[in-house]
């Protein structure tokens, strides 16, 4: 007789059948499976920066052209900045050797002397004066190898309490190089009216023997170094004087001149 199963026993499931079905799913599960129709291509990253698409091809050329032009531009300015230092380190080499060998001096201007005609401290400021002043100015050129063309167009103002009392001019000459040379002008004036306070002052001063001018002089210059002329150069010179008589005697107390120079 054949043997029976017993309803209570039943089957066990193999231990192989187990241990397969606790394996981790493989990794080919995670990743995600394209769409139908649809392809994932890789490309060198060169190749997508260098070759742009069809559509861009213009764009890509003339980005490239403006690039090219701004390269020769920066090249350019780079030369010129270059032969604009070279320049001046050259100009200064010039002037340290132009220094070196001439060895420039600054003239020095003075007044030697003053005469005055025609300026009573009794008259009223009512009255119109015509004052003359025989002026003699010194120019001491300390230079050994420039000299100095004193040129036409100067002028010479003298001053009282900031009013012009005359006007004049300087002669024009050639002062050689470490030369000392003293001229004239006559500095004339014509109906000058002394305000009430000018007037005052005036006579003030004569009383203390003590009658300060201011003298102004204008004057065009070039210089000669060797055979070369300069370009023409304004020289201005203040001078305040005191002089203690209005006399053509007059004797002077005291002085103090500055200059300053125009080189263009």
């Amino acid at each position: 007789m054949a043997d029976r199963v017993h309803p209570a026993e039943s089957p066990r499931p193999s231990t192989s059948s187990a241990v397969s079905d606790s394996k981790p799913p493989s990794p080919s599960a995670d990743k995600p499976t394209p769409a139908p129709g649809t392809y994932v291509i890789q490309l060198p990253k060169d190749q997508i920066y260098r070759v742009p698409p069809p559509e861009n091809a213009h764009r890509f050329e003339l980005y490239t052209r403006r690039k090219n032009r701004r390269s020769r531009c920066c090249f350019c300015l780079c030369w010129l900045l270059g032969i604009l230092a070279v320049l001046i380190v050259l100009l200064g080499i010039a002037v340290a050797i132009f220094y070196l060998v001439v060895r420039p001096k600054s003239p020095n201007y003075s007044i030697d002397a003053i005469a005055i005609r025609g300026l009573n401290s009794t008259a009223s400021s009512s009255s119109a004066i015509s004052p003359v002043f025989d002026v003699a100015v010194r120019a001491d050129n300390p230079n050994k190898k420039i000299g100095i063309y004193y040129q036409t167009d100067s002028s010479v103002q003298i001053y009282f309490s900031d009013e012009k009392l005359s006007d004049g001019v300087l002669p024009a000459f050639f002062q050689p190089a470490n030369n000392v040379t003293v001229f004239q002008s006559s500095v004339r004036g014509s109906g000058v009216n002394l305000s009430k306070q000018a007037s005052k002052a005036l006579i003030d001063s004569q009383k203390r023997r003590a009658v300060p001018f201011k003298v102004e002089i204008r004057a065009p210059i070039k210089l000669k170094i060797g055979s070369v002329k300069t370009w023409k150069i304004r020289v201005k010179v203040t001078c305040d004087v005191t002089v203690n008589q209005l006399a053509a005697a007059a004797k002077i107390v005291s002085k103090n001149c500055d200059y300053n120079v125009k080189l263009w």
